[in-house]
């Protein structure tokens, strides 16, 4: 049986920069198409930068035409408003792809980091030699990058059990 290739698009969610990245995987061989971040204007009012957070999303994703989605689950442990807002934009970043038509899938961060390094815990300077590493083209300029494409790889690795699980429900 012969495989084929799924673009996937990892994002990684924040109101200032929400990270993406775009990979192919065929099988279990994963390529390295293209990262970013998108930046909404920090000093705009709130409805404004989520707009534009929005826009942004929407032009990578028609830029890029990934097969799937994934996005890592968010956990804050800051003030109410900061988890407020960033739940804002997670929900902006779950709407775009889900809008354009695309599976979104969701991880945690302790998955995504024991999916690309091995540990859990890992630090972030581990992901970022792991993913220069299985894509060795990618040169992330962001960490916000940099974990959109962690999140890409662990969709890549988890996206078969994942479809199982959703076909034995």
């Amino acid at each position: 049986m012969a495989s084929h290739v799924i673009r996937i698009i990892g994002l990684d969610p924040g109101l200032r920069r929400t990270g993406w990245g775009v990979i192919e995987a065929e099988g279990t061989r994963l390529s390295f198409v293209g990262c970013g971040t998108v930046l909404p204007p920090e000093d705009a009012p709130m409805g404004v930068r989520l707009a534009e957070l929005h826009r942004g999303l929407i032009e990578v994703l028609g830029r890029f035409a990934p097969d799937e989605a994934a996005v890592e689950e968010t956990f804050v442990n800051m003030n109410p408003s900061s988890t407020l807002k960033l739940g804002q934009a997670r929900g902006v970043v779950l709407l775009a792809p889900a809008q354009s038509g695309l599976p979104v899938a969701e991880y945690a961060p302790t998955l995504v980091k024991k999916s690309v390094v091995g540990a859990g815990r890992a630090e972030k300077g581990q992901v970022r030699m792991m993913i220069s590493v299985l894509l060795p083209k990618a040169q992330p300029e962001t960490e916000d990058a940099a974990d959109a494409l962690a999140v890409a790889i662990t969709h890549a690795h988890h996206r078969g059990a994942a479809a199982l699980a959703r076909l034995v429900r």
